[in-house]
């Protein structure tokens, strides 16, 4: 019989389960109640030979613990990446593929993470590509809460095919070495990994999309088109050519309100109108300007000298504004306040159906417009006040493109160091944040924007959690248990039961848990029933990389809970069918390879 400790750490991990399942609480609630739980249960009633401070140690100690700061320095690293926009290249070229097709692009970005994450750490892989798929997202793609749990289940198939694309895998191969068997080389079970993920592949691309939520913020309103003038320069990528040969390659939300009459020349000013981003990518790619080059130009001086980051606003023309019925040329914005509007919003008023800003004259300020406004904090202060102006929620960072290859660097130098074993990874990431904080890539006063609360909770209940159920037993007598009734079975039920023992530790545990218990259980069961000791082994440590039903069950699973705004039942509906596969599958490879 289990111990009283050992039956309460089942019933509370069921408990949880069934809590975190059904929703009736927010993540955070349950994770902080579940913390709380062990913290009083072990205060008044410690385990076996520890102190009641022993108690409050474990059920606390996930707040300080290694995985934990390295979640959050792999967090903080990602968000260096996207405020200076080192991935804005990556993600442009990755857009292309998409364009072509979104089926193919997601196609190709899963065959891409899963060969990286072969030879490279999994966690660094999915921190290189997490951004880019949000990234990616914002830019038309699918939403980022269907791609990114097919992303992460591609890194971890990926990770599980070598025995250095986890340390989970480096853990089993080391214990599985001190207790007798033979080492195992890098690639040495690689082929039965490659042909499990060619069947679980299609429900990858296909299947899984489908079965997630669209967790895209909902839009208040309709996305604003701005209106502006864009001036054509000397160097534009328009000189020369017609209307034709460029409109295929700009953004689909841009679009010229007049056609020159034979092809574009520098000095023109032409009505455009788009989003934001469609006019900072248009811009981008045909080198125009919609405002004075001099105030832009004073803007990024001040910013480089002040250290401040430079912001694009959304605000209102009031009714007392001294800017109504002038032109931008006339208002003095850019002398008076040192800021840039990039373009204009016009509420849908139409006249005789025809907007009522007109090609054939320079934009005239009328209340109610909005004005996209790029300049300094201060600048843009002194505007709102002395124009009258109302300022809109939402204000945008513009990226720090100065120092984007030096936030490049920064990732490169912490996952190669950490794929290579020079240091471990909670070591290279916490290193990566320091100096992105010293460097100025990612500023500490804004280091909040970086981290979430819900995930830190989580991470530390999940921790507490593995702790207690290794710590009283529990873990043990599972294994056990178990044991009593796998010399009735086939060789394939035996190596699922294995894998589905270690994966139920992993997905309510951890993986290093599960390694470290179920190890040992198949060593002793392959010497009970005379089987091969390997293919068992493998079992384990393939039952340890299985971990796609839960949130806690790995770090990449919290990492992208976030940014995909998941819940805990959109791992379970995706994950436990994925599981069922792989363990299906991989117990029948490991009987063809094995001849058991």
């Amino acid at each position: 019989m289990p111990s009283y400790h050992a039956i309460a750490a089942m019933v509370l991990t069921i408990g949880v389960f069934i809590a975190f399942a059904r929703g009736w609480f927010t993540t955070e609630i349950v994770s902080l109640l579940t913390i709380a739980i062990i913290a009083v249960g072990l205060y008044f009633y410690p385990l076996p030979h520890t102190t009641r401070t022993d108690g409050l140690t474990l059920a606390f100690g996930g707040f300080g613990h290694y995985a934990l700061i390295t979640i959050c320095a792999l967090m903080i690293m990602g968000r260096g990446l996207v405020v200076t926009g080192a991935l804005e290249p990556a993600a442009r070229a990755l857009e292309k593929v998409w364009k072509i097709n979104l089926q193919l692009g997601l196609l190709v970005s899963l065959l891409l993470a899963l060969f990286l994450s072969m030879i490279v750490n999994d966690t660094p892989v999915l921190v290189l590509l997490l951004p880019i798929f949000v990234a990616l997202a914002q830019r038309g793609a699918m939403p980022a809460s269907k791609t990114l749990i097919p992303l992460n289940a591609a890194v971890l198939i990926g990770g599980m095919a070598t025995t250095i694309g986890t340390s989970t895998n480096l853990l089993v191969v080391s214990i599985a070495t001190d207790l007798g068997m033979p080492e195992m080389s890098v690639f040495h079970y690689t082929p039965i990994v490659l042909a499990a993920a060619l069947v679980a592949l299609p429900y990858l691309w296909l299947v899984m999309p489908r079965l997630l939520p669209d967790n895209s913020p909902d839009e208040i309103q309709a996305v604003r088109r701005f209106y502006t003038r864009m001036r054509v320069t000397p160097d534009s990528e328009l000189v020369g050519k017609h209307f034709d040969e460029v409109m295929e390659k700009l953004p689909q939300d841009f679009r010229f309100e007049e056609r020159p009459d034979g092809p574009f020349a520098a000095g023109q000013r032409l009505l455009i109108s788009g989003t934001h981003d469609a006019l900072e990518e248009a811009n981008r790619m045909l080198k125009g300007k919609v405002a004075p080059g001099w105030v832009m130009d004073r803007i990024r001086q001040r910013s480089a000298s002040g250290k401040e980051d430079i912001q694009v606003v959304e605000m209102v023309v009031t009714a007392d504004s001294r800017i109504i019925n002038r032109t931008l040329a006339t208002s003095g914005i850019a002398d008076n306040y040192g800021v840039a509007v990039l373009g204009i919003h016009r509420p849908e008023r139409l006249v005789s159906n025809r907007p009522v800003i007109s090609t054939e004259e320079e934009i005239r300020l009328s209340e109610g417009d909005v004005l996209l406004v790029m300049g300094l904090p201060e600048g843009i202060q002194d505007f709102a006040s002395g124009d009258s102006l109302l300022q809109l929620e939402g204000a945008k960072d513009m990226p720090r493109r100065s120092k984007a290859l030096l936030s490049a660097a920064i990732m490169f130098g912490s996952v190669f160091t950490a794929s290579i074993g020079l240091f471990p990874i909670a070591i290279a990431a916490l290193g990566g944040a320091i100096l992105m904080f010293l460097t100025g890539c990612v500023k500490f006063d804004r280091v909040g924007r970086a981290l979430s609360a819900k995930v830190i909770v989580l991470v530390a209940a999940s921790i507490a959690i593995g702790r207690i159920i290794l710590d009283s037993g529990a873990a043990g007598w599972l294994g056990q248990a178990m044991s009593l009734g796998l010399q009735y079975l086939p060789p394939a039920g035996v190596l699922a039961a294995i894998m589905l023992f270690v994966t139920l530790l992993t997905n309510f545990a951890s993986n290093a848990t599960a390694a470290t218990v179920g190890t040992p259980i198949a060593f002793n069961i392959a010497a009970t029933l005379g089987l091969p000791e390997e293919p068992l082994i493998l079992a384990v440590l393939f039952g340890c990389n299985l971990c796609y039903a839960t949130p806690i069950a790995y770090q990449t699973n919290m990492l992208i809970m976030s940014e995909g705004n998941y819940r805990f039942a959109d791992y379970l509906r995706t994950g436990v069918p994925l599981v069922l596969l792989m363990v299906a599958t991989l117990s029948l490879l490991l009987v063809v390879s094995y001849d058991m």
